[in-house]
């Protein structure tokens, strides 16, 4: 209907001609062929397939029992009731049992019983799984052969099979007509008591009557057929946006609405206070659909009188089409808003409109960018007239925002990274960029812009302050509860043994390889490969970008891994989590496998479980205080792989390459040794000096120890040419185990070892190169005095009390990383050179 033939009407006769336009323009946009196996368009019958992943109806658990339920591994009503009067356990009794013959009208309609050869009757089976024909039949034989069964007339009668009666004349109902009427039982029953209580009024028409009422639905099925027409086809929009989001339908739900609000002409025109009140005393499965198909029926009628969801100014994230960025399709399943009048700059709310409308970005920078922009406004908020007029902008203003953006603040009270107040920053301009390149912001000052003083330099870490990584006391009582992992952790439909399974191996990768929660969270089935006895784990940097990554990794790490997958290789996993070694919850969260959230409440419950963690501080009396578990995270397991190696002294080219870290800066972080812990790890090795024959020899101070030192790669020289020249002026040629001034103290025993292995190397080629005997007597005796350096070393630790065991330990993987990051010489600042820098 035109828009002129729309003015000429009025009243009643209007709203019926809008309604009838609404209904038609609703009916192009419903897809006939949706869902072709569940969906009957000709019938608005909807049929669940309990194979269908994206459908709420699955089989009973019975093995003999076609019933359908309405959640995973249950029983129907008929199923549990015998499973409850039975001695079975669940597994036993669903292999066992076998349901009786259907025995109620209510049902399912089945077949009758009766078979002659391969001929089955196919009539509705109505009592004992007989159709009434043959029911009647078996009645009377009975009756006349006291204490026969069902099963004796089914085997003696010469009856034969019945064809099916045509269907009920019920838009959708499939059952058969009954003998003496177009309607089958159901509805016969159901005409007669409308007729009776029309009798009054006068007749009822069959075909009108039939024309509005339901067929019989089962547990999986719903029938839109006696709905009004705007009505129904509202709901079917309704059920099939939420199929293209993701979601899953509910008969049941979907019963549950149409029964209490068949009588609607349209959801639309309802009146509110009607929905409402159905809306709170729903369940949350019908509450969640009866919103959703408003919502869809609210946005597609705003389309239908020609208003497009991106003119508004707050924004249904859904309706404009904003794609999520948390799901691997981008489509967005939950309903979200967005409210460009938060700021009270009518400048900022056109701009970051007119952004959006022309970028569509995903919800994560849309997010992200309405976030800055916020920062911004608050900070202007504040200055003279508060930012509004956009012409009286200046540089001082732009100074008051990025001071702002300097200075937040996380909710915790404590400054946010450098780096995510940086990005929020640099965000504002680029939404400021956009206005000015496309002539949103003509009338802006050119001052109002960024500037180099402006900009939020990253900061120094402080070790010893951040404290991310878990001591290695920590992992070892990890270790120990290892059994515990899992315990009352609910993983979808996934057992409780393989949830202990698979968390097990999920710690086991964090604890020995480092890599980040996500990284392991999505490694594939094949993450494993051997090489040579050499097993390497296959992983992807996303955060680098950087795929199919090796990572060597121990024997046993690797057993561990296999274990697991031959035992994740018998559960049955969600459809989409098949190539990946950690199954997802199910299908339904858009991720195909396990979710790092999900394994952070799986870690943080473990470590909650556990009776006793200690931590390597002690109280007056001795004993050890608790650890705080909230530094028990997965992240954490990835500073304790690195600082595990950095303490051991492994170069740092090394570690960067097992960090997959992009620049070595990154893995200098764990490299750094505050001024504190250098000067008590000096003044604990200094007192542990020895000379090449092992005879102590303790420094007299830490600016001795530094001062008359000087690092060779396997301990100390005190030769004053030598130290005066760094080192550089050996006149034996470092070798060292025979010189007087060599000085080697415990931090070194590694790096000893280390050249013990070396020396042994080198005499074996010489002697394969046929070398001459001093040459050979040369290593050899070389060899020897190294060994004896770290067996007198190792002798004299082994004197020592526990306690200044553990402290020279400690001491030595400072001095060992300190060290790794010097190359090799010995660089302990232990006095302040140039005071005002230094404060800076």
């Amino acid at each position: 209907m035109t828009v002129e033939a729309l003015a000429v009407l009025s009243g009643g006769d209007r709203a019926e001609a809008d309604q009838q336009a609404w209904t038609t323009w609703l009916s192009r946009l419903v897809d006939p062929s949706w869902r072709p196996n569940e969906w009957n368009a000709d019938a608005w019958l909807f049929t669940g397939d309990i194979t269908n992943p994206k459908t709420a109806a699955y089989g009973c658990s019975v093995n003999a029992c076609d019933r359908v339920v309405m959640s995973r591994s249950a029983l129907c009503d008929l199923c549990e009731r015998h499973f409850e009067r039975s001695d079975l356990d669940k597994e036993s009794f669903t292999k066992a049992f076998v349901p009786p013959p259907v025995r109620r009208i209510g049902v399912v309609p089945q077949n009758c019983r009766l078979t002659k050869g391969e001929a089955r009757c196919r009539r509705d089976a109505t009592t004992a799984g007989l159709c009434r024909s043959h029911h009647r039949a078996c009645d009377d034989w009975r009756k006349r052969r006291p204490g026969t069964t069902v099963e004796d007339w089914l085997r003696a009668t010469e009856a034969g099979p019945l064809d099916r009666r045509p269907d009920c004349v019920v838009v959708g109902c499939t059952r058969q007509q009954a003998t003496v009427t177009s309607l089958c039982a159901l509805h016969r029953v159901r005409w007669k008591a409308a007729e009776k209580g029309a009798s009054a009024t006068g007749r009822l028409d069959l075909d009108t009557w039939a024309a509005s009422q339901h067929p019989y639905t089962a547990m999986h099925e719903f029938s839109l057929a006696g709905l009004h027409p705007t009505f129904r086809l509202e709901l079917l929009h309704g059920l099939q946006q939420r199929d293209l989001r993701g979601g899953k339908i509910d008969p049941q739900a979907v019963r549950w609405v149409v029964f209490n609000l068949h009588h609607l002409p349209s959801l639309v025109t309802a009146p509110a206070e009607e929905l409402d009140a159905l809306d709170r005393k729903a369940y949350s499965n019908a509450k969640a659909f009866l919103r959703e198909a408003r919502w869809a029926a609210e946005v597609a009628h705003e389309r239908f009188r020609g208003i497009d969801p991106a003119d508004k100014t707050t924004w249904d994230l859904v309706a404009v089409g904003i794609p999520s960025s948390a799901s691997l399709s981008g489509r967005r399943r939950n309903v979200g808003t967005v409210d460009f009048n938060q700021f009270p700059q009518a400048w900022i709310r056109e701009l970051t409109w007119e952004w959006a409308r022309a970028t569509r970005p995903t919800s994560k920078t849309l997010g992200h960018r309405l976030r800055a922009c916020k920062i911004a406004s608050n900070a202007l908020s504040q200055r003279p007239g508060g930012g509004t007029d956009i012409a009286a902008l200046q540089f001082a203003d732009m100074t008051v925002v990025a001071a702002a953006f300097r200075a937040l603040l996380s909710k915790d009270g404590t400054p946010l990274l450098a780096k995510t107040r940086r990005d929020l920053l640099i965000a504002f301009y680029e939404v400021l960029d956009f206005g000015r390149e496309n002539g949103f912001l003509d009338r802006m000052s050119g001052s109002f812009t960024r500037h180099a003083s402006h900009r939020i330099p990253d900061e120094e870490p402080n070790e010893d302050e951040i404290g991310k990584a878990l001591p290695e006391s920590v992992i070892h009582q990890l270790d120990a509860a290892l059994d515990l992992i899992g315990h009352n952790f609910v993983y979808g439909l996934m057992a409780p043994p393989d949830v202990t399974a698979m968390f097990t191996a999920v710690y086991t990768i964090l604890r020995d390889t480092g890599r980040r929660p996500h990284e392991v969270a999505r490694l594939r089935l094949n993450c494993i490969e051997c090489e040579d006895g050499d097993y390497f784990l296959i992983w992807d940097n996303g955060k680098g970008r950087r795929n199919r990554r090796r990572l060597p990794i121990p024997t046993s790490t690797a057993h561990a891994i296999l274990q697991w997958r031959e035992h994740r290789l018998t559960l049955e996993v969600p459809a989409s989590s098949r190539d990946y070694l950690f199954p997802a919850i199910s299908d339904d969260g858009g991720v195909p496998h396990l979710r790092p959230g999900n394994l952070a409440r799986a870690i943080r419950a473990w470590a909650d479980s556990i009776p006793v963690i200690n931590s390597t501080i002690l109280k007056a009396d001795g004993t050890p205080l608790p650890f705080d578990r909230s530094l028990i995270i997965p992240y954490a397991f990835r500073h304790s792989y690195a600082q595990r190696h950095a303490d051991a002294g492994i170069d740092i080219d090394v570690l960067r390459e097992l960090m997959d870290h992009k620049h070595i800066q990154t893995t200098l972080g764990y490299f750094k040794v505050s001024l504190k812990r250098k000067r008590e790890a000096v003044d604990t090795m200094r007192l542990h000096v020895v000379d090449r024959s092992g005879r102590p020899a303790p420094m007299a101070s830490a600016t001795a120890y530094e001062a008359r030192s000087v690092a060779v790669p396997f301990g100390n020289c005190i030769e004053p040419s030598n130290v005066r020249a760094g080192g550089k002026a050996c006149a034996i040629r470092f070798q060292c185990a025979g010189c007087g001034f060599y000085r080697p103290d415990p931090s070194y025993i590694p790096a000893v070892e280390d050249h013990v292995r070396s020396l042994k190397a080198d005499l074996e080629t010489a002697r394969a190169m046929d070398a001459a005997d001093f040459v050979l007597r040369n290593l050899q005796d070389q060899l020897d005095a190294f060994k004896d350096v770290v067996a007198r070393m190792e002798a004299g630790l082994d004197q020592l009390p526990a306690d200044e065991q553990e402290a020279i330990a400690q001491a030595s993987a400072v001095l060992r990383k300190v060290r790794a990051t010097a190359g090799g010489r010995t660089l302990l600042p232990l006095t302040v050179l140039n005071r005002q820098e230094s404060s800076r």
